[in-house]
């Protein structure tokens, strides 16, 4: 009785904890969007069906979204595709590129709409079903942003929810000091499904907190 009691508890606690965070999150994307203009370039990995990165391109700035599920990326595209300042890519971002398996979340073919935002490409996680995969292209997301840097000089926002793979992209990203002309990163960090990848999102966490304060990188975005 008094497990359950905890259980509740701590279901109620996360439940606070989530609509806290959800708020936050939601003044903050307001004030992105109020700051962005014509001109501006915008990078949102793991776009999903555009919740994000329609607001993104109704402000006028240049917006690359990345999506590599393929239910998802259609929602997207009908979405947000007749948008001029959008460009759309079917794919995954990493440190590396070629040909990858996207894993399906437990319940995807039940409820896609739902459940396509828990596709990831890191094996092993949390209500990830076992055999639901599908090949998806993967691409070298640091060289895209430099080339993008290279281009434009700055990128005003870049926004990461990409389901596990944000662990080894921002630990490449961060080495190589890649933060410098990226005005604002938020990023949504998975630790509760992939237990046994806390330690190095802890040693992230560590690492950008000494170096950037979170108007510059923001790891509690969700």
């Amino acid at each position: 009785m008094l497990d359950d009691q905890k259980k509740e508890q701590r279901r109620a606690r996360w439940k606070m904890q989530r609509k806290i965070k959800n708020a936050r999150s939601e003044g903050m994307m307001q004030g992105i969007v109020s700051m962005l203009e014509p001109g501006d370039v915008v990078l949102d990995c793991g776009a999903n069906v555009g919740a994000v990165c329609e607001p993104l391109a109704q402000s006028g700035a240049t917006v690359h979204a990345f999506e590599p599920d393929p239910y998802a990326f259609g929602q997207l595209s009908a979405r947000v595709g007749h948008y001029d300042n959008v460009t759309l890519h079917n794919v995954a971002v990493g440190t590396g590129q070629g040909i990858v398996k996207l894993q399906r979340a437990e319940g995807f073919a039940d409820d896609p709409a739902k459940n396509s935002v828990k596709s990831t490409i890191l094996e092993g996680g949390r209500s990830t079903a076992e055999g639901d995969t599908v090949d998806v292209e993967l691409i070298d997301f640091p060289e895209f942003v430099k080339a993008t840097l290279q281009e434009h000089g700055k990128i005003k926002f870049l926004k990461m929810d990409i389901e596990g793979a944000e662990l080894e992209l921002m630990e490449k990203m961060f080495a190589d000091d890649m933060f410098e002309n990226i005005t604002l990163t938020v990023v949504e960090t998975h630790e509760k499904k992939f237990k046994e990848l806390r330690p190095r999102f802890a040693k992230l966490r560590e690492d950008v907190g000494a170096k950037y304060p979170i108007t510059k990188i923001n790891l509690d975005w969700i």
